[in-house]
């Protein structure tokens, strides 16, 4: 490989480095508290979790051995697609061996070049590339303003073949979310193909854990509805569910994230299956989970949204490199937060992103605001 490859590659980790866009990869096996994680009910070291990780692959092997289109597709994939649309009351399912590939999946190859969507404008990267990428044209109304997905619809609906509207449930920088009873009312004037993404709402809202659009009563209104298994399902892969069987059976045929990767494991499969049983029946965890996020928000002063029940809480700083400084600090009494900083955020918005658990305890918020609020004090 020639000297000038790698030299444009130094080049342009310099130049990101420059921007604190410089990404690193490191362990912190001194941590005491992992409040980095986005699993919201500690699932992943649940004993019967794992035991249905076991059990899958002493019945199917350690691997699914091929594409699903070819021997990939195992019994323990469909159980457990039956029961995630039962649970999400949806009629029909696709697994994906990831969540960003199905939301490639779906923004990829379902809206065609005659038709349009709307993208809430911090809607995740996955959406958004996949947005690039095909062929439909789109526009992002702001962020969780309604009126102005209105304003969009009523200028547009007309001169397009098909409208797509896609948001997130629970947003995963910020933790808020839409009204998604007033959104669906917008579908009686504009009836618009809504595409839901529930990844950090499964689990935590919802009187069964379905995600925000039980907690709203709107299953009903969600035409796909995607999600993951690796959050609160503390697994990995995702899911695409829907009432048409013609949706799922397109992107059976077309989506080559679906075709062309060797399936998801029997292991991460099984775990799932017994997550999703367990998170159905969670209420009290579900509850206590609310209550210490909205404690969360009022130790650490949280202005915006500061009565969210949502565990994903933003601690906004700003300056990119003040935020690692206080991660790091963070670090150093061994506790573990995500810095946040562009381009997963907008530029001037870094923030700690303190994602909290069911194990947290009330000794643990207090020392988070020991620790936290006098150094944003401090800082000039």
């Amino acid at each position: 490989m020639s000297e000038q490859f790698f030299n444009r590659l130094e080049d342009e980790l310099n130049s990101s480095r420059d921007k604190n866009l410089y990404r690193e990869v490191r362990l912190f096996p001194e941590c005491r508290l992992n409040l980095c994680a986005n699993d919201y009910f500690q699932l992943r070291h649940d004993p019967k979790v794992i035991e249905g990780a076991k059990k899958a692959c002493e019945i199917y092997g350690t691997g699914s051995g091929a594409s699903p289109l070819l021997s990939g597709f195992l019994p323990c994939h469909q159980s457990l697609l039956e029961q995630l649309c039962q649970w999400k009351h949806k009629s029909y399912g696709l697994l994906f061996n990831t969540g960003f590939m199905a939301n490639q999946a779906v923004l990829k190859h379902l809206p065609g070049k005659n038709d349009l969507v709307l993208a809430d404008k911090l809607i995740h990267h996955s959406i958004a590339q996949a947005l690039v990428q095909g062929s439909a044209r789109f526009k992002r109304y702001h962020h969780l303003d309604l009126e102005h997905l209105r304003e969009l619809l009523d200028a547009d609906f007309k001169n397009y073949e098909t409208v797509f509207v896609v948001t997130e449930s629970v947003f995963s920088m910020d933790g808020d979310y839409p009204d998604l009873k007033k959104l669906v009312e917008l579908k009686k004037d504009y009836p618009f193909v809504l595409i839901l993404d529930e990844a950090h709402g499964t689990g935590v809202f919802g009187e069964t854990g379905g995600g925000l659009a039980e907690e709203m009563q709107v299953q009903d209104q969600v035409d796909i509805l995607i999600g993951t298994l690796g959050k609160s399902l503390a697994s990995m892969g995702a899911y695409i569910l829907s009432d048409s069987s013609t949706i799922i059976n397109f992107l059976v045929n077309r989506a080559g994230e679906f075709i062309y990767s060797t399936f998801l494991s029997p292991a991460q499969v099984g775990s799932a299956e017994i997550a999703l049983q367990i998170l159905q029946s969670a209420q009290e965890k579900r509850r206590y989970l609310q209550e210490i996020s909205r404690s969360c928000r009022k130790i650490l002063n949280i202005e915006e949204g500061n009565n969210l029940p949502s565990p994903i809480v933003p601690v906004l700083i700003g300056d990119p490199v003040r935020t690692l400084e206080l991660r790091n600090h963070l670090l150093q009494k061994g506790i573990m937060v995500g810095a946040i900083r562009a381009p997963t955020v907008p530029p001037h918005t870094s923030r700690l992103r303190i994602s909290l658990h069911t194990g947290v305890t009330a000794e643990t918020l207090e020392e988070l605001g020991n620790i936290i609020n006098p150094w944003i004090k401090s800082q000039p």
